[in-house]
């Protein structure tokens, strides 16, 4: 057997090496690859005991929040918000929450569907993404009729949860979906009527809209809990399983970076900004108090966390990165 001498051998192996990189590399030179214009598909799951709770971005929208935001200045939103290194417009998460109780499939309001611009209407693809159907939702529960939270519901006048029962409170229902209360609104809030009629109204056809009066046992291991003033009938659920629980907020706050630091300010979309204020603080008191984990609708995605008291206001700590949950 002919023996190779060593150098020839490293020669030969690195000759080798060359040659395939050679095979795999472009033959002409290449332009830079083009932006990614989506983000992973929004959803992300925790445990509440047994109950698997998934968050699903309906996507973002930017809001001129300092315009919006009322008991404060813009000035002084604009001043907040730079410390966390935003400003107005500020790109806000629309989120909402699937839980699965094992028993029953819930979901906790619908997003934007078509009525609030192309950045939003995702919930639907991302519900499937997370691995779920829309027939498959047994319950949905809707924190207040706003298009933000309703719009979800119905796509051209027809049901997207073919199999779900709808609940809200209803004093909600009794205000949003009145035609006497729509006549006398103001022209800039007539659409908000209009989005939670087309949106609800296929399942009151359908006798599958069933409102709830205030604290409510829903299914077993959720309830809803009346915290009115942002709208009339605007509702936070509960989800306790194992000893464990998660409160569903939804828009008992809009902006995490301003309204954490000072939950006196309010916004423009409050029907009643002073008890809306009133219900946020008392959220934040017990959420801090007891340590529970809270989940918002427009905290960034998938807004879910903790509460800690500082000082005369309070700080948000997002849910830790786990994944495969």
């Amino acid at each position: 057997m002919k023996v190779v001498p060593l150098a020839r051998t490293r020669a030969l192996v690195f000759a080798a090496a060359c040659a395939w990189a050679a095979a795999w590399a472009p033959t002409t030179a290449q332009a830079a690859a083009p932006l990614a214009k989506e983000a992973a598909p929004g959803f992300y799951s925790v445990m509440v005991g047994d109950f698997q709770v998934t968050a699903l971005s309906d996507g973002t929208v930017a809001l001129p929040v300092d315009k919006l935001l009322t008991r404060t200045t813009p000035e002084q939103v604009k001043k907040t918000l730079a410390r966390s290194y935003l400003q107005s417009p500020l790109e806000t998460s629309v989120n909402a929450y699937l839980v699965n109780t094992g028993e029953k499939l819930v979901l906790i309001d619908t997003g934007a569907g078509g009525l609030f611009g192309p950045t939003l209407g995702k919930l639907a693809a991302h519900l499937k993404a997370a691995g779920y159907q829309p027939d498959q939702v047994d319950e949905i529960y809707i924190t207040h009729l706003h298009p933000d939270h309703v719009g979800g519901l119905a796509v051209d006048g027809k049901p997207v949860f073919a199999n779900a029962t709808v609940r809200a409170d209803k004093r909600d229902a009794d205000y949003w979906l009145s035609q006497a209360n729509m006549d006398k609104a103001p022209a800039d809030a007539k659409d908000f009527f209009k989005g939670a009629m087309g949106s609800l109204n296929p399942y009151v056809s359908a006798g599958k809209f069933k409102p709830f009066d205030g604290d409510t046992d829903l299914v077993p291991g959720i309830k809803a809990k009346a915290a009115y003033g942002h709208t009339p009938g605007h509702s936070l659920y509960v989800a306790e399983s194992k000893g464990q629980k998660m409160v569903f907020w939804g828009d008992l706050m809009h902006v995490a970076a301003v309204q954490f630091e000072n939950p006196s300010i309010t916004i423009q979309f409050d029907t009643d900004s002073r008890p809306a204020a009133a219900q946020r603080r008392k959220a934040y008191t017990e959420a801090a108090a007891q340590g529970y984990p809270v989940a918002g609708a427009h905290i960034p995605f998938p807004g879910m966390g903790r509460v800690r008291a500082q000082g005369n206001g309070y700080v948000w700590i997002p849910v830790n990165y786990a994944p495969g949950r």
